[in-house]
C-alpha cells in the first residue's frame, strides 16, 4: 500500500489523522488553507505533507495503490470516489453510502478497489454495536426468527452542560434544520412508521448512566429500513420496532418549539433564504467558544420477547467528553475512519463499495477503540 491521501482538517478530522501520522504511515494532507492545517498539525512528528485542496491536486499526487481519504463536506465524496477509480486508488469516507456511491460497486470491485463509507461515530460505531448485539443474540440458545424484536439506535453530539436551548452547533445550523424537513422511515409496532415532521414523534427515552437513570429525548430520523439487512436482521426475524434516530437533552422539544413552528410554515420557494436566515441568528447565540467542551452520547439495544416475556436483552451505552486531546466528535469520528484506513491497507476489508465492517474481529477493534476513547463505555445485559 502505498501513501494516504487525507483532504480536509476540519472540525471532525485531525485525532484520526494525527493517529495515523504518529503510527509511521506516509500522508499528503490536503486543505483549502495550508496554514490552518499546518497549524492543526503543530508538534505530530512523521512523515507528512501538507498541500493545497483541490481534485487536480489529488490527481497530481496520488498514484495507483494509495488510499483517499474524504474528511470534506458529503458532495465531494462522488467526485473524489470517482477520481480514485480513475487513480486505481481505494477510497475511504465516514458518510452515508449514496446512491451515487453504490453504483460505483461494480467498477471497485473490478478494478480490487476498496471504497468503505460509514465508519464514522453515526454512522460507523452505531453499526459495530449493532453487529455486535445482532451477533451475539444469534448465537444464545434463545435465538428464533419467530421471537418479538426491538432494536433501537439513538446517538446525540450535546453539550457538556445542557443551555436553554438544549443544543449547541460546532457547524453551520443548516443541515440540522433541513434534516427537520426530512422524512424519516422505521418500524413501530411490527409496522411501517413514517414521519414527515420529526418533532411530532419525540418521545422521552431513559438511559442507565453511572449516576442513576437520566431522561432524553429521542426521535427518528433518516430511512432506517435498509439497516434491517445491513445488520443481518433480515431473512425472516419478526420485527416489532427498528429505529435508528437523535438524541436530545429533556426540554430540546419545548426550546425548539418556536423553531419547529416556522420550519412547519415555510414555503417551498422562499424555504431555502429563511432556512439560512435561520442558520446565522442561531450560529450567533449557539455555536461552541473556542475550547469549549462537547459531550456525545450513543446507545444501541436490542430487546427480544417470546410470548411477551423478555427473553434477551443487551444494550450498548457511551458517553464521553471532549478533552485535550480534541473534541468527543471528532475524536470519535476521526479514529474511527483511521481504523477503516488501517484495515483496508491491511487488506482486511473485501473490494467495493462498503459499509462499516461486519467481522467479528473488525467490530471488536472498533469497539475496543471507541471505549479506549469514552469516559463511560458499558455493554449492560439487562438480565443479568
Amino acid at each position: 500500500m502505498g501513501k494516504i491521501h487525507w483532504l480536509g482538517t476540519g472540525l471532525s478530522a485531525i485525532p484520526g489523522l494525527k493517529m495515523l501520522i504518529e503510527k509511521g504511515h506516509s500522508v499528503v494532507v490536503y486543505n483549502r488553507t495550508v496554514d490552518k492545517a499546518i497549524e492543526a498539525l503543530s508538534g505530530v512528528n512523521g512523515d507528512y505533507q501538507v498541500v493545497p485542496f483541490s481534485l487536480n491536486a489529488v490527481k497530481q499526487y496520488a498514484i495507483a495503490g494509495d488510499l483517499v481519504v474524504s474528511m470534506l463536506p458529503g458532495n465531494f465524496h462522488v467526485p473524489v470516489a470517482e477520481l480514485c477509480l480513475s487513480l486505481d486508488a481505494h477510497f475511504v469516507s465516514s458518510s452515508y453510502i449514496s446512491d451515487e456511491m453504490r453504483v460505483l460497486n461494480d467498477a471497485a470491485k473490478e478494478k480490487n478497489l476498496c471504497f468503505v463509507n460509514e465508519v464514522g461515530l453515526d454512522p460507523g460505531i452505531d453499526h459495530s454495536m449493532s453487529h455486535a448485539l445482532v451477533e451475539d443474540y444469534k448465537k444464545s440458545s434463545v435465538f428464533s426468527a419467530q421471537n418479538e424484536h426491538f432494536f433501537l439506535s439513538y446517538c446525540g453530539g450535546l453539550s457538556d452542560i445542557p443551555n436553554d436551548f438544549c443544543y449547541k452547533f460546532s457547524w453551520s445550523p443548516l443541515g440540522v434544520l433541513k434534516a427537520l424537513m426530512s422524512t424519516s422511515v422505521s418500524i413501530r409496532d411490527g409496522e411501517v412508521y413514517t414521519v414527515t415532521k420529526p418533532w411530532e414523534s419525540v418521545e422521552l427515552y431513559p438511559l442507565p448512566m453511572p449516576w442513576g437513570e437520566d431522561e432524553f429525548e429521542v426521535y427518528p430520523n433518516r430511512d432506517s429500513l435498509p439497516f434491517i439487512e445491513q445488520y443481518k436482521m433480515d431473512g425472516g426475524l419478526k420485527i416489532n420496532q427498528f429505529v435508528r434516530g437523535t438524541l436530545r437533552y429533556k426540554g430540546w422539544k419545548n426550546a425548539w418549539r418556536d423553531i419547529f413552528s416556522e420550519v412547519d410554515s415555510l414555503e417551498s420557494s422562499l424555504a431555502e433564504d429563511r432556512l439560512k436566515e435561520i442558520s446565522d441568528d442561531l450560529w450567533n447565540k449557539y455555536s461552541y467558544k473556542e475550547d469549549e467542551v462537547d459531550r456525545v452520547i450513543l446507545t444501541v439495544e436490542l430487546k427480544v420477547e417470546k410470548e411477551s416475556q423478555v427473553i434477551w436483552h443487551k444494550q450498548f451505552l457511551m458517553d464521553t467528553l471532549g478533552n485535550d486531546k480534541g473534541s468527543a466528535m471528532a475524536q470519535l469520528v476521526s479514529c474511527s475512519v483511521a481504523l477503516a484506513v488501517e484495515a483496508v491497507i491491511n487488506q482486511e476489508i473485501p473490494p467495493g463499495v462498503s459499509a462499516a465492517p461486519h467481522q467479528s474481529e473488525l467490530v471488536n477493534r472498533w469497539l475496543k477503540q471507541a471505549e479506549e476513547i469514552c469516559d463511560h463505555f458499558v455493554l449492560i445485559d439487562h438480565l443479568n
